[in-house]
């Protein structure tokens, strides 16, 4: 498949700077996250438009697209970490949220055919 999703989640972390995107969410326990369901599932639903959002869940739906056209060159090297850490995560225990995310984020997968950061 691809390599978007902790785009996503990392970039829940992200607000548009100059040459980066924010590092105020640089230092948040990702494991917190991905080991709570219910929260995964709130940002799965908020980019796939299904649900509602957070503050952090609308930073990272309005980043993802930019994050994902430009293989993430404006994420921090945390950012990057924790992208593949999110994107491991959501490919082999939510393959089909992964699939959706995919449809809807990267419909030619062209995202992953240029992906050098993971």
């Amino acid at each position: 498949m691809n390599s978007i999703t902790i785009i996503v989640f990392t970039l829940f972390v992200c607000a548009t700077v100059a040459q980066e995107y924010t590092k105020k969410y640089d230092n948040v326990n990702i494991e917190t996250i991905l080991s709570n369901d219910r929260v995964i599932t709130n940002y799965i639903n908020c980019l796939l438009g299904k649900g509602a959002c957070t503050k952090e869940g609308r930073e990272l739906k309005k980043l993802l697209p930019d994050a994902i056209q430009t293989d993430c060159s404006k994420c921090t090297q945390e950012q990057k970490r924790n992208s593949r850490k999110v994107i491991t995560f959501i490919r082999s225990r939510r393959p089909q949220d992964w699939a959706k995310l995919i449809a809807k984020y990267d419909p030619e997968g062209l995202f992953n055919k240029r992906s050098s950061f993971l």
